[in-house]
């Protein structure tokens, strides 16, 4: 067995921490990618990859992310809902991955829900 690197501990320290963070709800921002089958072949696995590279990118460790299925509007995914702690969720339609980058920067970072990509403010919360 090869011995592990500073870089492999690394890693399993974030994974670790990103575990407690979602079980003990140490988080300020949880982003939800809907991926059911019709969200799937729409495109959420690449907005699922570019949120992951987001977050990555500016070194946040409390936005946590997680999938669901179908929200059923089928018709408009890629969705995404994003909550923020003691703030309204969005559900947001039609998502691509320039505006996943804006919405990242502006709602989840910034705390500004961004009104143009939005399907419905206030549809439910999860912690």
């Amino acid at each position: 067995m090869a011995k592990l690197t500073i870089a492999d501990l690394k890693k399993i320290k974030e994974k670790q921490q990103a575990t407690f963070n979602l079980r003990e709800g140490g988080y300020r921002a949880k982003v939800t990618v809907h991926m059911g089958t019709c969200g799937i072949a729409a495109g959420a696995r690449d907005i699922m990859t570019a949120l992951i590279d987001e977050i990555t990118e500016s070194k946040v460790n409390d936005v946590i992310t997680t999938t669901s299925g179908c929200a059923g509007l089928c018709a408009r995914e890629p969705m995404m809902t994003v909550e923020i702690a003691d703030n309204t969720p969005v559900k947001y339609g039609d998502v691509t991955v320039d505006k996943l980058k804006e919405i990242f920067k502006d709602h989840v970072l910034g705390g500004t829900p961004v009104e143009k990509y939005a399907l419905v403010m206030g549809s439910e919360t999860t912690y």
